[in-house]
């Protein structure tokens, strides 16, 4: 093995190389695409995520995303755009983004993405629907679209569109997750799509992004070690629950969103159950009813996660995935990021 002094590019063609190319000079689709020292997007999470973590990401050279619904107001998301453009000159590195949730159970959406693609941001993840306008919008004044895809069929629908890279959500994940394994889905990625797979879920620490990394992902997409940073507006309690609890406590919950998605196991989530209403589910069943009761599930669902992370009650539900197991204090943005690229 050649020394890690030795410039990687000199010693390996990266094409036949990926593995090695990753290790020593961390270069992927992902760094090259976006400017990045590190193949690393902070994740984002409803409610948690803001532009004063972003703006630690960047200065660390990573690239932070936040949910466009963590703003009440268009004038509000505006404002944050602007912060963090006039941040990026300063900082010089780094990139920033915005998630944007795509289905119907989401009215804003087509106004946030048009807020968007008018101020400017260097990329958009979109979630839970067809990008096809995202992408459309967005190339049109250069920004980027990487979309979350659980399975083949999405991802290639998704290239199909034109989107530049996949958000592999795998079983792992925190929030809303997918079903394959890490590596599976990876691979199943890998082998059927050419977009660069940013891998989402199960990642820690340095070793298990390595890990995602070797197994052929252009980078990783983090989010739950980033809940218990000293930036993130959320309450105390909520970070030292990412602290005291860890990867065996987390559980799948219908009753955010409806759709199953990952929170921490408290004793109030454990008396609720995990399971929709009786009759919503008897009301999903009806096509004509069906649209509707997701809205209002999805609506009901962000006003108790926001309750839940701006004040601590006995009917807090806590929305985290199992790499809080690695969640020991809570730290600086910074400091996390350096505990995942060494």
């Amino acid at each position: 093995m050649p020394s890690c002094a030795t410039p990687t590019a000199l010693r390996f063609n990266p094409a036949e190389q990926p593995f090695f190319r990753h290790l020593y000079t961390m270069r992927t689709r992902l760094t090259e695409m976006l400017h990045l020292e590190h193949p690393l997007i902070m994740a984002p999470m409803f409610l948690v995520s803001n532009v004063a973590m972003v703006v630690e990401g960047m200065k660390c050279g990573i690239a932070g995303c936040i949910p466009a619904l963590n703003y009440r107001t268009l004038d509000e998301l505006r404002s944050a755009i602007r912060e963090l453009k006039a941040a990026k000159m300063l900082v010089g590195k780094g990139a920033f983004g915005f998630n944007v949730i795509v289905n119907k159970s989401n009215p804003k959406a087509r106004a946030q993405l048009i807020a968007l693609c008018e101020e400017g941001c260097d990329f958009i993840i979109t979630s839970l629907g067809s990008p096809e306008e995202t992408i459309e919008r967005a190339h049109a004044v250069g920004i980027k679209v990487f979309c979350d895809v659980t399975d083949l069929r999405f991802a290639q629908k998704v290239e199909s569109l034109g989107g530049d890279a996949l958000i592999a959500v795998n079983n792992e994940a925190g929030g809303h997750r997918g079903e394959f394994a890490p590596k599976a889905l990876i691979e199943l990625l890998e082998q059927h799509c050419t977009l660069p797979v940013i891998s989402a879920g199960g990642v820690g620490t340095k070793a298990e992004m390595d890990e995602m990394l070797r197994y052929g992902a252009e980078g990783v997409s983090v989010g739950s070690p980033f809940i218990a940073s000293v930036e993130a507006p959320i309450t105390a309690e909520y970070k030292q629950a990412c602290v005291d609890f860890g990867a065996g406590d987390i559980v799948l919950t219908e009753r955010i969103s409806g759709t199953p998605c990952t929170v921490i196991n408290t004793p109030y989530v454990r008396k609720i159950g995990t399971r929709s209403p009786w009759i919503e589910r008897m009301l999903n069943k009806n096509r004509s009813l069906k649209k509707w009761v997701k809205m209002l599930r999805f609506y009901i669902g962000m006003k108790a996660t926001e309750k839940a992370a701006q004040q601590a009650t006995y009917k807090t539900v806590w929305v985290a995935g199992p790499s809080i197991q690695h969640t020991k204090k809570v730290e600086m943005t910074k400091d996390i990021v350096r505990r995942l690229v060494g």
